[in-house]
């Protein structure tokens, strides 16, 4: 028989005998029982959409300097030349 079991909060390996995960912090009056700290907060829900769209505006915003840093580059070089 394992010494050990999943904690249901975070899936950390908590000891039998422990009264808390050594993780998160979750005990049997917060973390184990079926109302946990965090679910009357209202987080939304990180979607695969949101990630694209933080993805795509940083590709944007690289893009946009890299076009910035080579017409300056290119602005002194047909000057010094």
């Amino acid at each position: 028989m394992s010494d050990f079991f999943d904690c249901p909060n975070c899936g950390a390996e908590v000891p039998i005998k422990a009264k808390s995960c050594p993780d998160c912090g979750s005990d049997e009056k917060t973390g184990w029982s079926e109302d946990t700290m965090y679910d009357g907060l209202d987080l939304p829900a990180l979607e695969e959409s949101d990630t694209q769209e933080k993805a795509s505006m940083l590709q944007s915003k690289i893009l946009y300097y890299i076009v910035v840093i080579l017409t300056i580059v290119a602005f002194i070089l047909f000057y010094t030349l």
